[in-house]
Order: structure tokens, then C-alpha cells, then sequence
């Protein structure tokens, strides 16, 4: 190896963690790309608790005030922003923005979520103001949910290639504006979309036998971030050792949660 290439090598976790966090412990995939080893913490209900000693704090964008982001970005902590950016909640303040031929089915088991028109130019347009919002708010990086319409029951006939369209339009967005960017579930489309994105985050891959898909961004020395909630992991001591013991070794950051994500418990694999 030459010696730019090894300096490089050397500064990839500093440019992938970016504002906050620590990467002194990264382990390496088989293409020797080292992967931060960032810890977290999912909360987007519940009153939020700002004590866990994490790199890195995933949040809701429209119900965590700025003085909280601030807060944490003050104490070295990624604060990344959740909003759904593939379906309509009627609780949004920006709701009434959204057009009625913008919805299609209502999320199974989400009543009052619908799936979103991902083609029209004014969903489109609240998705960057959201964006907008995320910068105005101090956030780190954002988790656009809900980014894998096309492969659920929608009602509108999305297809592949007008979600990865979309999703590489979520990322440029982002991006333009300075944010990172999570990958959310959507693991059928992740060799496409893997260098649009910083990192990915899945939910049960674990339980669900498929972490597997992710190994495009741990390949990419990009960090992956997982959520159990099965209630094995949660009873379970036996389980939940070897679950952890299986994420460590696939460089996955997993944590065992409520699937509620309001921080009534937590277990972490790190």
C-alpha cells in the first residue's frame, strides 16, 4: 500500500462520523475498510432522555426543540432527525401542505398514515422544506422513514425505479444541504443506493434473518445501525448475547427496544 492511500484509509472514519461522536474502535471488513463504531440511542416518543453516553442521538424533527439539539450537539453528540418522508400523518404541523391525489392506502396497522405519491413535485417540495427544517433545528443528519412504498400495498402503482428515484432525490437533498443521511430498511434497493447514502438503518434484521442485505455499507466502511424488538431479545439473557455476539461480529450497532421507542427500556449490543 502507498502512503496516500494509507492516509487516506486512515481519515475515512473521521469524514464518515463527522460532527460529534468518537471512532478510536472501528473493526475492519474484508475489503480493509475500517467501519466507526458509533453508539446511539432511538428515542421518537416519550419525554427525551439526554443521559445516555452515546456518539450519537436519533430523535423525532418536529417534536424536539431546538434548544434540546443544541444541547446535544454541544456536548459533541450526532443528532440525527427523524420525519417520514413516504407517508402522510395527520398530526404533522405541516400536514394540510399535502394534496388529496398525494395520498394513497392507509398504512397497515398506522391509522391516519397513508402512503404518499413519491412522483409529485409537491411532496417533493415538503420534503425539502422538512429538510430546511432539519438545518433550521441544528440537526446532524436526518432518517427519512418510510422509503420502500413501492414494495408495499400503496395504491398507487409505485414502482422500483420511481422509489429509487425518489430515495436518490431524498439523499442529494440532504446532502446539498449539509446533512447526513440514513438509509432506512428499503434492503431490496441497497447496492443501488449505498453511495447516496452515509449510513443505514434497519429494523430486525436479526429476527427477520436478513442482515445479510446490509453488508453493501459495512463493505463501504459505512456504518449500519439496527432495532430488535422481538420479545426474545428482551427476556431472554441467552438470546440476547447471542444476538449481540452475531451483531458485533457484522459490525451492526443493534439495540433491543420497545417498538414504541420511547425509551420505557433498552438494551444495547455495545
Amino acid at each position: 500500500m502507498n502512503i496516500k492511500k494509507e492516509m487516506f484509509l486512515a481519515l475515512i472514519p473521521f469524514i464518515l462520523l463527522g460532527c460529534g461522536g468518537s471512532s478510536d474502535t472501528t473493526n475492519e471488513t474484508d475489503n480493509n475498510i475500517p467501519v466507526p463504531k458509533i453508539t446511539w440511542q432511538w428515542q421518537l416518543q416519550g419525554d427525551l432522555d439526554t443521559s445516555y453516553d452515546v456518539d450519537m442521538y436519533d430523535i423525532d424533527l418536529f417534536n424536539t426543540k431546538e434548544d434540546t439539539i443544541n444541547e446535544l450537539r454541544s456536548k459533541g453528540k450526532q443528532v440525527i432527525c427523524y420525519f417520514s418522508a413516504g407517508s402522510y400523518e395527520d398530526y404533522r404541523p405541516d400536514s394540510d401542505k399535502f394534496l388529496e391525489d398525494d395520498k394513497g392506502d392507509e398504512l397497515d396497522g398506522w391509522d391516519g398514515e397513508y402512503w404518499l405519491d413519491i412522483r409529485s413535485a409537491n411532496v417533493r417540495s415538503i420534503m425539502q422544506d422538512r429538510l430546511d427544517l432539519a438545518v433550521d433545528k441544528n440537526c446532524s443528519g436526518v432518517e427519512p422513514d418510510n422509503v420502500d412504498g413501492y414494495s408495499n400495498s400503496n395504491g398507487l402503482d409505485l414502482t422500483y425505479e420511481d422509489q429509487l428515484d425518489y430515495n436518490k432525490f431524498i439523499a442529494t437533498e440532504a446532502k446539498k444541504r449539509g446533512l447526513k443521511v440514513m438509509l432506512k430498511n428499503d434492503l431490496d434497493q441497497i447496492k443501488d443506493l449505498v453511495t447516496y447514502y452515509d449510513y443505514a438503518l434497519n429494523e430486525q434484521c436479526h429476527a427477520y434473518n436478513e442482515c445479510e442485505y446490509l453488508t453493501p455499507f459495512t463493505d463501504a466502511g459505512k456504518p449500519v445501525f439496527n432495532a430488535e424488538y422481538d420479545d426474545k431479545y428482551v427476556n431472554d439473557e441467552d438470546a440476547r448475547a447471542a444476538l449481540c455476539k452475531d451483531a458485533t461480529a457484522n459490525d451492526i450497532r443493534t439495540l433491543v427496544l420497545p417498538q414504541a421507542l420511547d425509551n420505557s427500556f433498552r438494551y444495547s449490543c455495545d
